[in-house]
């Protein structure tokens, strides 16, 4: 009888020792896609805000430009 409880505890064990792993897995898994993702946005970041500087730079050229043609007349 006390084989049998034994046997039975054992396989509790196991199956709690297994149902850890497999959820530690998953948040190891979760933790290296949220890392990853993170690697992949930051440089479109950085080059977004690059594009949008560049183009209010060109916009304030071309209203620089209007302004003295307007001003010299």
């Amino acid at each position: 009888m006390s084989n049998g409880t034994n046997d039975v505890s054992g396989a509790i064990s196991n199956l709690f020792e297994t149902v850890g792993k497999l959820a530690q897995s998953q948040v190891e898994l979760l933790t290296s896609g949220i890392k990853t993702a993170t690697s992949l946005i930051e440089p479109l970041g950085k080059t977004a805000s690059d594009l949008v500087g560049s183009l209010l730079n060109a916009l304030n050229q071309a209203l620089q430009s209007v302004s003295s043609a307007i001003t010299k007349k």
